[in-house]
């Protein structure tokens, strides 16, 4: 979810007039008994869990690897495309998947280490978090698309 739909998401919370749980800090008028600034008993976040989340998505990266090179196998033999304007087109459409399932694998692995060190990063301030995500959105922004367009030679 880009941070911009979660600072949507949290708007439109606020804008209910729903503000009876506040996630950001221990309620000082609930007399719970315990320390100042404990976390609730129901609030958990077991690192264990975002490892294993990360790690799930790192293991994407061999998947997505076997369709690249399926897709390069399958594309192997087309030969010259000069004469014929769907081999051309075709030629075209398989750069371009070569290169969006190539960023496909570099996203999912920079997520799974994102994910996987988010159990030592719940610490951090909602703005670095932001910029992390951001980096990544940036570095892995969608291509244009290539069919449908004659070329102009």
């Amino acid at each position: 979810m880009a941070w911009d739909e979660w600072e949507q998401l949290k708007s439109d919370a606020a804008a209910r007039g729903s503000a009876r749980m506040q996630l950001n800090q221990y309620p000082a008028d609930q007399g719970g008994g315990g320390p100042a600034g404990a976390a609730s008993g129901g609030l958990k976040s077991d690192k264990k869990a975002w490892v294993k989340a990360g790690e799930g998505v790192k293991g994407l990266v061999d998947g997505v690897g076997k369709a690249l090179t399926n897709l390069a196998e399958g594309q192997a033999g087309l030969g010259d495309t000069g004469g014929c304007r769907s081999a051309a087109a075709q030629k075209d459409l398989y750069e371009s998947w070569r290169r969006y399932v190539g960023d496909v694998s570099s996203r999912c692995d920079g997520l799974g280490g994102l994910l996987m060190g988010a159990g030592h990063d719940l610490s951090k301030s909602d703005q670095a978090v932001r910029e992390e995500l951001d980096k990544l959105q940036l570095k892995y922004k969608d291509t244009e698309a290539v069919g449908g367009r004659t070329k102009e030679k």
